[in-house]
């Protein structure tokens, strides 16, 4: 593969991740949609290679792109590990319950807020769900095909001497 395919791939591995960002952003900021602690985290993996994508075009892209493929796919695991809590197949963070202390002194109210006690979002409960993927599931989904692109944009060559006809 020619450094410039490599290149290629990158940029649309950061594309996707700027359009998968850009998502979150508007489902929370137009569709009102606020974010839990791990839907937090999921977003910083997208920068993260959304920031790679120059430094391909000034480092050894292969190298680059092997740093992208990581990044993206501890987000997909961030994502899927989300996605899990959601189906209660798993445990969640204490971040995203609350306290048990913590809601001494509450009222009704407070306890009944949609954003739970405290400001805290939920990590258990999928506020938005598409073809029975919630938008952790998707972002797992996406973020896996982001990172094959990666992966691929850091494969090695196949060396032309070794190849059989």
């Amino acid at each position: 593969m020619t450094d410039g395919a490599r290149k290629a791939l990158v940029l649309g591995a950061g594309a996707g991740s700027a359009a998968l960002l850009i998502g979150a952003l508007l489902f929370q900021y137009v569709g009102g949609l606020a974010p839990c602690q791990m839907c937090l985290w999921q977003r910083w993996p997208h920068a993260i290679a959304i920031a790679l994508v120059p430094l391909a075009f000034l480092l050894p892209t292969r190298l680059i792109a092997g740093l992208g493929a990581l990044t993206i796919f501890a987000g997909a695991a961030i994502g899927a590990f989300h996605a899990g809590v959601e189906w209660d197949w798993w445990e969640g963070i204490t971040a995203c319950a609350g306290a048990g202390d913590a809601l001494t002194g509450l009222s009704g109210a407070d306890l009944l807020s949609t954003e739970g006690p405290l400001g805290v979002i939920r990590c258990d409960e999928a506020p938005w769900v598409f073809a029975g993927l919630s938008m952790a599931g998707w972002n797992a989904v996406f973020s896996a095909a982001l990172a094959a692109l990666w992966l691929r944009a850091a494969w090695p060559a196949p060396d032309p001497t070794t190849q059989t006809t």
